[in-house]
């Protein structure tokens, strides 16, 4: 499943941001895919340089060098995309252009004043929103559907208020997620379990000697929302480990759009994640769509079919373990 989410993701944000299709096969889509990983291995590496100054110029390591070769790659390939809409607008000449069919890329090339963006910080931009665009969604259903084959009753009843709104035979659309409130609490549940992100980017470095929650916090630390360990606190939420979609229903609703500290996995405040409704509607689509399409069951255990759910955390928490496992077709 891993490899599938992640490049149905990839596609699916290089639509939104740059309205190409993203082709896996193509030799733009192996450097695109290659880039990304380089990004995350690169980022979630253990580097002796954070730890000890002195090694840091030395770069022993060789992650410096490796980074300066990404961005220079990166400053390439999406300067070109940039240029190639920039020639577009100019065909279509000024005051002619259509915002119908207008991508990210159109939109930022179309700010104007003080809020318009130097090239580079419009690579910056792009490149964000691809690269943690496409990890946190294809991460989250993972887990999702890790859970829908391991807890067969609550993929039934997702499937049963499926049939109820759509019809067993109709078409899962935007418009219909509003209608499964059932089906946005296994996700809500899913991102308190396993939140992708489990240590937020609300970063505070402490500029003096701080107590928090008896906690000695010394001058110059760096301290980071551990929202995991909010989400499996007893005192918070009752029987932690459980997965139990229900308590989003059974509870005053939970938002988890950054209002409810209790459940903020995209963060809060000014820093919240800005992709946030973006993920959010694409995991609600597109779990909705397969869940009403296939009965999705364990793989054979030769084949890999024991759900594992122990955790692995790199730049996001993974799944240590890929899932597999097999859709069978409804109809």
């Amino acid at each position: 499943m891993r490899s599938v989410l992640h490049a149905a993701s990839l596609d699916h944000v290089m639509a939104t941001v740059f309205g190409a299709r993203y082709d896996p096969a193509s030799r733009e889509g192996v450097e695109l895919e290659e880039m990304v990983k380089e990004g995350y291995h690169l980022l979630g590496m253990f580097n002796w340089g954070d730890r000890l100054p002195l090694l840091k110029w030395l770069d022993l390591q060789g992650v410096r060098m490796r980074c300066r070769s990404l961005v220079g790659r990166v400053n390439v390939f999406v300067g070109k995309i940039i240029e190639e809409h920039r020639q577009n607008i100019k065909r279509i000449g000024e005051g002619e252009e259509s915002s119908a069919g207008r991508d990210f890329v159109d939109v930022l090339l179309g700010l104007e004043g003080e809020e318009k963006l130097s090239e580079p910080d419009m690579i910056a931009v792009l490149w964000e929103t691809i690269f943690r665009g496409t990890d946190t969604v294809a991460i989250l259903l993972e887990w999702v559907m890790a859970r829908m084959v391991l807890h067969r009753d609550i993929q039934a009843k997702a499937r049963a208020e499926l049939d109820a709104v759509v019809g067993p035979r109709g078409t899962v659309s935007d418009a219909d997620v509003a209608r499964l409130p059932y089906l946005q609490s296994i996700v809500k549940e899913t991102l308190r379990v396993h939140p992708p992100g489990p240590l937020l980017s609300w970063a505070r470095l402490a500029v003096h000697d701080a107590v928090v929650g008896g906690h000695l916090v010394p001058k110059g630390t760096t301290a980071m929302v551990n929202m995991w360990a909010i989400a499996h606190d007893p005192a918070v939420w009752a029987d932690p480990d459980a997965f139990r979609p229900e308590r989003f229903q059974e509870e005053e609703d939970v938002s988890v759009m950054g209002g409810d500290l209790r459940l903020a996995p995209f963060g809060a405040g000014r820093r919240v994640c800005p992709g946030k409704t973006l993920a959010l509607a694409t995991v609600h689509l597109w779990l909705a769509q397969m869940l009403h399409r296939f009965d999705w069951v364990p793989a054979a255990a030769d084949d890999g079919g024991v759900v594992d759910l122990a955790e692995r955390l790199n730049m996001s928490l993974e799944m240590e373990k890929p899932l597999v496992c097999v859709p069978r077709p409804r109809c």
